[in-house]
């Protein structure tokens, strides 16, 4: 039977507190042209490891970015699970970050491509440690590429979404851009440009207005295309793993209905809403989108303890039991 639980936010004693750094080392595995790169906390014997799938964009394995994010959530996520003996492995993806000698060209990807590299990086780990299997975390995008790791390799004990859609990437991103009033002049060629890339054909960005050439360039037109064509809904549907499913009420990127598309697709998965936790697994205030930005530049603020209450429970649970 699914389970569902409103996890109370409460104060975790350890859960904001660093991790030793003699605990973590820097772990390789095989990519397309070179290594992969990813930061690995080593669990206590007999306790779980967790691979987090970054998000999407040039998102690098403290879970920052480029674009104002600092506010380090996959790093933060590993000291607290470390503090409960769970191990983690935090990755850099392809030809990015410490990845970058694994292809020349991280925007020639798809998500099959990063299937692969999962794989890579389980076997990477099981070299290392004594397990017999792999938690899958996924983070924002990262959840679709949980989900289609999930219909491919063996040696996985669970999949966790967090902060997840659940809708086509399509339709969550025409959602995102139609949220914002200023982005109205725009919202003709956003679009006429995602309706042409949901059909799987490339975009002329001569004929989109200046401001929207970056969002559809044409380097990243091909993995969009691939992305959108992923229904993660239908891949959560077709996922036989234990599944555990979070998701953040106080979420400016990822709504209700994703979770709802999620649940409805899976309805044996546990769901775990988390009232006061947006993208950034922060606790922010509701009706405060000031203070829910900013912190995504904050990584003084820990992560939300219900986050690593339920991720940890999941995992800890004896295998059979999850759902």
């Amino acid at each position: 039977m699914p389970r569902l639980r409103s996890l109370t936010l409460i104060a975790a004693l350890f859960a904001g507190l660093a991790a030793p750094a003699s605990a973590q080392q820097t772990l390789t595995a095989p990519g397309p042209e070179g290594e992969l790169a990813g930061t690995l906390v080593t669990p206590k014997p007999d306790h779980p490891l967790v691979l987090i799938i970054p998000g999407s964009g040039m998102t690098d394995r403290d879970g920052n970015n480029p674009l104002a994010v600092t506010a380090a959530p996959y790093r933060l996520l590993a000291d607290a699970l470390q503090q409960r003996g769970i191990g983690t492995l935090r990755i850099d993806k392809r030809g990015m970050f410490g990845s970058k000698a694994a292809t020349a060209d991280p925007n020639a990807v798809t998500i099959a491509d990063y299937v692969a590299d999962t794989a890579s990086w389980i076997e990477s780990a099981r070299a290392q440690i004594a397990i017999d299997c792999v938690w899958l975390l996924g983070h924002s995008e990262g959840a679709i590429v949980a989900l289609a790791a999930a219909q491919e390799l063996d040696n996985l004990c669970g999949v966790i979404l967090v902060t997840a859609p659940g809708r086509p990437m399509g339709t969550v991103l025409r959602e995102q851009l139609h949220a914002n009033p200023a982005n109205a002049p725009l919202l003709e060629g956003v679009d006429a440009a995602i309706a042409e890339l949901e059909a799987g054909r490339r975009v002329d960005v001569e004929s989109l207005h200046p401001l929207l050439g970056r969002l559809f360039a044409p380097t990243v037109q091909g993995f969009m295309i691939d992305l959108m064509a992923h229904d993660p809904a239908q891949l959560a549907a077709a996922t036989d793993e234990p599944l555990l499913i979070v998701h953040g009420g106080n979420d400016l990127q990822i709504g209700d209905a994703d979770a709802a598309a999620l649940r409805a697709g899976a309805p044996d998965a546990e769901f775990v809403e988390i009232d006061a936790m947006n993208h950034v697994f922060k606790e922010v205030p509701a009706d405060d989108p000031f203070a829910n930005r900013a912190s995504y530049a904050d990584a003084s603020l820990p992560v939300a303890p219900a986050l690593v209450e339920a991720v940890a429970e999941f995992v800890m649970r004896p295998r059979g039991e999850e759902n």
